[in-house]
């Protein structure tokens, strides 16, 4: 199985930031750390550290390139699987499962699936600057 590289964590540890706090994020989830969603009952009444939100953030991670694993069904660069976790852990695995762009990369249309990154820049049904950088970024990623 394929995992994220170093360069890959930094691209999610910048667009995430973090929080030592929770904080409610533009889609309305609670959220501590590098942009760690908090489930049912999980609470930091006393805030994180970074070591304990780098380490939520590689559990995080973890559930997003056994995501991209599964649903990816062809070969993949460090690049473009570093992309498609970014943008499993910010958006979901449900997203990419449903996504033009998992379909036209299966098909081995490799640049029609760069495109599609940029498609997902709305949180809340609002363009979101952040999320156009992101998926930029995202793409670039994709395409090295």
């Amino acid at each position: 199985m394929m995992l994220i590289s170093e360069r890959g964590l930094t691209l999610i540890k910048e667009f995430e930031g973090f929080s030592a706090r929770a904080y409610i994020c533009p889609a309305g989830k609670g959220t501590i750390g590098y942009g760690h969603v908090l489930a049912d009952g999980e609470i930091y009444p006393n805030g994180v550290s970074s070591q304990k939100a780098g380490a939520l953030l590689l559990q995080d991670v973890g559930e997003a390139e056994r995501a991209v694993c599964r649903l990816a069904g062809c070969d993949l660069s460090q690049g473009q699987f570093d992309a498609l976790v970014s943008f499993v852990f910010n958006l979901g695995a449900g997203a990419l499962a449903r996504s033009t762009l998992l379909r036209k990369l299966n098909a081995g249309d490799y640049a029609g699936a760069a495109k599609e990154f940029l498609r997902w820049d709305k949180a809340g049904g609002k363009k979101l600057a952040g999320l156009s950088r992101r998926r930029m970024a995202e793409m670039m990623m994709f395409q090295q």
